[in-house]
């Protein structure tokens, strides 16, 4: 497979994923009750925020640097009705697309003679994403007492 097709398709995995982050942290949201609810309600959101920039991200390196598709699906959700549990699920989540991202970002840096048009900006918004994701795992952390 061509390495703009083999990116394509791990860049709609890494969509997929945003896509459901973002509906995921939204619900959660909506769930969190206590003391302490403004606080953690205010930062899940505003971390679906920050999943749907990265929708936006991906999707424009899909579509207009590597010529392919956008998918529309979304990647499985995970439910937990109670602050600590969601809270938790969350930073899995964040842990696992790091762990992709990641690889993406390799696949990218390996093939960087591949795609001399592209590279600059497939590595620069990858890392960017990650960089995101390695903060909501360290706020998510934060919010834990980890």
């Amino acid at each position: 497979m061509a390495i703009k097709e083999e990116l394509v398709k791990m860049l709609n995995q890494a969509l997929e994923l945003e896509h459901a982050a973002r509906i995921q942290y939204l619900a959660h949201a909506e769930l969190i009750k206590g003391q302490t609810a403004e606080k953690i309600i205010e930062r899940l959101k505003e971390i679906a925020s920050d999943e749907q920039k990265h929708e936006g991200i991906f999707r424009e390196l899909i579509g207009n640097y590597l010529n392919g598709e956008p998918v529309m699906t979304l990647a499985p959700t995970h439910r937990a009705n109670e602050t600590v549990a969601i809270l938790e699920v969350n930073l899995k989540g964040e842990k696992d697309a790091i762990d992709y991202y990641k690889q993406i970002y390799q696949k990218v840096t390996d093939n960087k003679k591949e795609l001399p048009y592209e590279f600059e900006t497939l590595e620069h918004q990858i890392r960017h994403v990650i960089i995101d994701e390695q903060e909501h795992v360290t706020e998510l952390s934060l919010l834990l007492g980890l």
